[in-house]
């Protein structure tokens, strides 16, 4: 009786040893879900920034004012008449 209760004993040992640290264990889906909650929260930046270029994208296409106002921007273009002043900080 006493070597059942002992076979039954190591038996429970290594099946809880397998389940909380062998390969597909708890450990390994604790990893996982880690895993995935980070992916998640790229995958919601990447999402707002696509989301932001498709505005941007929808700007350009429908109107000369997104495009006038990058071209200020970005290469310092002025229109006919305007006067130009810059600024230079010390």
């Amino acid at each position: 009786m006493r070597i059942a209760i002992a076979v039954l004993a190591g038996l429970l040992l290594v099946l809880q040893y397998q389940l909380w640290f062998g390969p597909g264990g708890a450990r390994d889906a604790w990893r996982l879900q880690q895993t995935v909650a980070a992916q998640r929260q790229q995958n919601e930046l990447l999402r707002q920034s696509n989301d932001a270029l498709e505005a941007e994208v929808k700007d350009l296409k429908s109107g000369l004012e997104a495009v006038e106002e990058r071209a200020r921007r970005e290469l310092g273009m002025i229109r006919d008449g305007e006067v130009f002043y810059q600024i230079v900080e010390e």
